[in-house]
């Protein structure tokens, strides 16, 4: 049997546990604003060193590739190491990364950069989501679900601009951001050197095996919540993969900071759409999410085709508002009632879903640029948002399995002392069960 992390001082939320979370968010966005740094400077490599929209796509394929490799296999070894150290060595490989893309003239450089950065956001991605999880205050409910699906989305959209107005603005274009980079990037390292959330654990080396679950609890959950991630992160996929040639070639600017805030106008409205959805239920959410991630879609889509700039960046800021509900509120499903040792592979199994979101569809658009224009990929991503739409509208559902269980409790707790102890002999049972269904499992 795997033995996992316990939880230490769970019961002490104040000032030390918030220093871990706010350690925790500004190191995930850190790592994130590293992931996007390259994108505005990829018009640059196609202009000067003769990169093309299927080399930019494999570059994004490997980066993707590199984060679901690290997923499967190091997706767990935070509740063996701990998250601090873990959370260091992801932030080392975004460190590694940068360096190689300070000397960019091949493609083969920047695949390779885009890999080792792949790999270190995986360790990311599974690790601070959990360290923020665990550390975060427990009022309001939402804010643990919102910190660890949007803080790679606002990274993100930090990265883009930022990145953008340093290459059109600034001194050294194709080497600044990534010295800016390293720098956030240390600067974490240092804030990341607090409290521990999980209890180091024998058992590394047998959690490398790859394995990825959900609990049983919400496992009804988990294909509206693939479909959600799916289709969004492949849009995120094209943005990154496409968007540069797009933006040059049919909507008529070769400005940087423009490429970046086209990007970001995508990201960046994920992190105001997150708290709306925390008004509703998981379920309603994301029906209410995927319906505004459509129009904006078919809105960017009408846009392409009319050359409208304007038009297409409102769309972009529709359907980025969409996947920032349906995102949060299908994270916050599948964490509902998690322990402290389920959370690193339950985000393991979300991001594996959505970087897979990311690199297939963006490896079959690669293949398909030599024979497709950008307008025609365009409207294949839309065929694919139109499908995860309709199948969230019929298949979205809430956690109704542990809110079934509260109800009991309650009950159980209304009636006096005597149903509690059942009720308490009855958990004790279930816990048993479900201890002995891990084990067969595991073995």
């Amino acid at each position: 049997m795997q033995k996992v992390a316990p939880a230490i001082n769970q019961a002490d939320r104040g000032g030390r546990l918030w220093l871990a979370f706010i350690s925790a968010v500004i190191s995930l966005v850190a790592s994130f604003v590293t992931t996007a740094a390259p994108i505005p400077l990829y018009n640059i490599y196609r202009a000067e060193d003769g990169f093309t929209n299927a080399g930019i796509s494999v570059a994004v394929v490997c980066n993707s590739l590199g984060t679901i490799a690290s997923l499967v296999v190091f997706g767990r070894l935070s509740n063996h190491f701990g998250r601090r150290i873990i959370a260091i060595v992801s932030l080392g490989l975004l460190l590694c990364g940068c360096v190689l893309l300070l000397n960019v003239h091949h493609i083969a450089t920047l695949v390779g950069a885009r890999l080792l950065m792949g790999v270190g956001t995986g360790l990311a991605s599974s690790t601070l989501t959990s360290y923020i999880v665990d550390a975060a205050p427990k009022k309001p409910e939402w804010l643990a679900s919102v910190a660890s699906s949007q803080g790679p989305m606002l990274g993100l959209a930090v990265g883009a601009i930022a990145s953008g107005a340093l290459v059109q603005f600034g001194p050294s274009p194709r080497e600044l951001i990534y010295l800016v980079c390293v720098g956030f990037l240390l600067v974490s390292a240092v804030l990341i050197a607090s409290p521990e959330t999980a209890a180091p654990t024998p058992g590394a080396w047998r959690s490398l095996a790859p394995r990825v679950h959900v609990p049983a609890r919400v496992s009804n959950l988990l294909p509206v919540a693939a479909a959600v991630f799916l289709a969004t992160w492949a849009t995120g996929g094209f943005y990154q993969a496409f968007m540069p040639g797009l933006v040059e070639d049919q909507l008529r600017t070769r400005s940087p900071l423009i490429l970046g805030l086209v990007f970001a106008a995508y990201m960046g409205p994920s992190v105001l759409g997150a708290p709306i959805g925390g008004r509703f239920t998981p379920a309603a959410a994301q029906r209410i999410g995927m319906i505004t991630f459509l129009a904006g879609m078919i809105g960017m889509i009408m846009a392409i085709n009319a050359g409208a700039l304007w038009f297409f960046i409102v769309s972009t800021i529709f359907a980025g508002a969409g996947q920032g509900i349906a995102i949060s509120a299908a994270t916050r499903g599948l964490l509902y009632g998690s322990a402290v040792a389920d959370r690193a592979p339950i985000f393991s199994a979300i991001y594996l879903i959505c970087y897979s979101g990311t690199a297939f569809p963006s490896l079959i658009a690669g293949q398909l640029s030599h024979i497709l224009s950008l307008q025609e990929i365009a409207i294949g991503y839309g065929a694919f948002a139109v499908v995860a739409t309709l199948f969230t509208l019929l298949g979205a559902r809430n956690p109704s399995t542990d809110v079934r269980a509260g109800s009991v409790k309650r009950v159980a707790a209304s009636v006096g002392e005597g149903a509690a102890v059942v009720a308490q002999i009855h958990q004790a049972l279930a816990a048993q069960v479900s201890s002995s269904q891990r084990e067969d499992t595991a073995q």
